[in-house]
C-alpha cells in the first residue's frame, strides 16, 4: 500500500497544497487568497484560521478524505537555527511562533503550525522539513568584518537539499559523498557550498550576494549608510528597497525574467543591467567554489529563472570550467516535502525534535 501525504506551503498571498501516493502527486492546487482580507488579519491564529477554512472547502472540493493520509507536513520557515533534516511539528514550534521566538516573520512560518492543526484533528503525524533557517556553517562562514554583525544561515534550504540529493541519486552517489555548488535562482538568489552533505556557507539574500530581480544584494556599505541617514527613507522603507524594490525592479521597473529579455533585444541599458545579474551570479559562485578549494563535482542550477535557457547558457560560460552544470529548474518544495516525509514513513531517516535541535536560544 503506497504512503499518503498531504503536504501544505503557505506563501505570501497562496497556499499551495498537494496530496501524494508514495513519490506520485495525484493532486495539487494553489489557493490564491485575497490581499484586502490577508492584510486584515493582524493575529496569526487568524492567518491560521482563514487558511485551514480555505483548505477545507479545497478537500471537500476534491473528495478527499484526511483521516486516511498517514502523515501531514508543511513548510518550515525562519525559525531558530536548526539542523538539516525532517522534524515533527510539534507545539514547541508552535509556542516559538506565536510568541515571536523566530528569525523573521514569514509566510512559510504557518507552514508547521498548520500542519500541527490538521495532525491533532486526524491524530496522524505532521512534520516539517528543511527549513530556511537550516544552519550548517563553519565557524569562519559566520563572521561578517563587523563584530555586532554576525552572517546568518537563511535560504531556500528545503530545494536546494532536495536538488542536491536527486544530481548525487542521478550520478549513482549519495548526497553526503559530493561536494557541489547549489544556485537557487529565484525573486531572491542563493548560491551555497556543499561539502560531503554539510551547506557550510551560503549568501543570505536579503543580505548579500547577488542582486536578483527584486533584492539587491552586496551593496556598496558607505553609501548604503548615507543613504539610511539621508532622512529620505524610514527604516520600514529601506528593508522594503533592499528585499522587494531591489535589483531588476530597481533599475528597469519588472521582475519579470521574460519582460527583461525582451527588453534587453532592444534596449542597450537593459541588456547591460541583464548581464550585470549573470556576472554577479557567476562572481558568487567562483567565491563558493574557491570556499571548496576547487573540489567541486557539479554546478547546481536550480529555481525559476533556471528555466531559462538563454540565462542558464550565458551563466555555463562563465563556469562550466569549474564543473559539470546540472539544471533542475523550479522550486520543487512540494516534492521535497513529500519526500521528506516519505524518509520518515520508510524508517529511512528518523525525524528530530524541535527543541532537542535548538542551536540558538533566546
Amino acid at each position: 500500500m503506497a504512503f499518503k501525504i498531504f503536504v501544505v506551503n503557505p506563501g505570501g498571498g497562496t497556499t499551495k497544497l498537494a496530496y501524494f501516493e508514495d513519490e506520485t502527486r495525484i493532486l495539487k492546487e494553489e489557493i490564491e487568497h485575497n490581499p484586502i482580507e490577508l492584510n486584515e488579519l493582524e493575529k496569526l491564529d487568524d492567518q491560521i484560521n482563514y487558511r485551514m477554512k480555505q483548505i477545507e472547502e479545497f478537500v471537500n472540493k476534491s473528495n478527499l478524505n484526511l483521516a486516511q493520509m498517514d502523515a501531514f507536513v508543511g513548510r518550515g520557515g525562519a525559525f531558530y537555527p536548526l539542523k538539516s533534516g525532517v522534524y515533527f511539528a510539534d507545539d514547541d514550534v508552535l509556542n516559538d511562533v506565536k510568541s515571536g521566538k523566530v528569525q523573521a516573520d514569514h509566510p512559510s512560518n504557518l507552514g508547521a503550525l498548520i500542519v500541527n492543526e490538521l495532525g491533532k484533528i486526524y491524530k496522524k503525524p505532521a512534520f516539517f522539513v528543511d527549513p530556511v533557517s537550516v544552519d550548517e556553517f563553519d565557524d569562519v562562514s559566520r563572521l561578517s568584518g563587523l563584530k555586532e554583525l554576525e552572517r546568518k544561515s537563511l535560504c531556500h534550504t528545503l530545494n536546494t537539499k532536495y536538488v542536491a540529493r536527486k544530481v548525487a541519486e542521478k550520478h549513482g552517489k549519495k548526497y553526503e559523498e559530493l561536494n557541489l555548488i547549489v544556485a537557487h535562482l529565484g525573486t531572491g538568489i542563493s548560491i551555497s557550498p556543499h561539502r560531503k552533505g554539510k551547506m557550510f556557507d551560503v549568501n543570505n539574500a536579503n543580505d548579500g550576494g547577488p542582486f536578483s530581480p527584486q533584492r539587491t544584494g552586496s551593496l556598496p556599505v558607505t553609501g548604503l549608510i548615507k543613504l539610511c541617514y539621508s532622512g529620505m527613507h524610514t527604516e520600514r522603507e529601506m528593508i522594503r528597497k533592499v528585499t522587494k524594490e531591489g535589483g531588476l525592479m530597481s533599475y528597469l521597473g519588472t521582475q519579470d525574467l521574460k519582460e527583461v529579455l525582451k527588453m534587453a533585444e532592444k534596449d542597450e541599458y537593459a541588456r547591460l543591467v541583464y548581464n550585470a545579474m549573470i556576472y554577479q551570479i557567476a562572481k558568487e559562485i567562483g567565491a563558493m567554489s574557491a570556499a571548496l578549494k576547487g573540489k567541486v563535482d557539479f554546478i547546481i542550477f536550480t529555481g525559476g529563472m533556471s528555466r531559462s535557457e538563454e540565462l542558464i547558457n550565458s551563466l555555463r560560460e562563465y563556469v562550466e570550467w569549474i564543473a559539470p552544470v546540472e539544471v533542475i529548474p523550479g522550486e520543487n518544495e512540494m516534492e521535497a516535502l513529500a519526500f521528506g516525509a516519505l524518509r520518515v514513513l520508510r524508517g529511512e531517516e528518523k525525524p528530530k525534535k524541535y527543541r532537542d535541535f535548538v542551536k540558538y536560544r533566546r
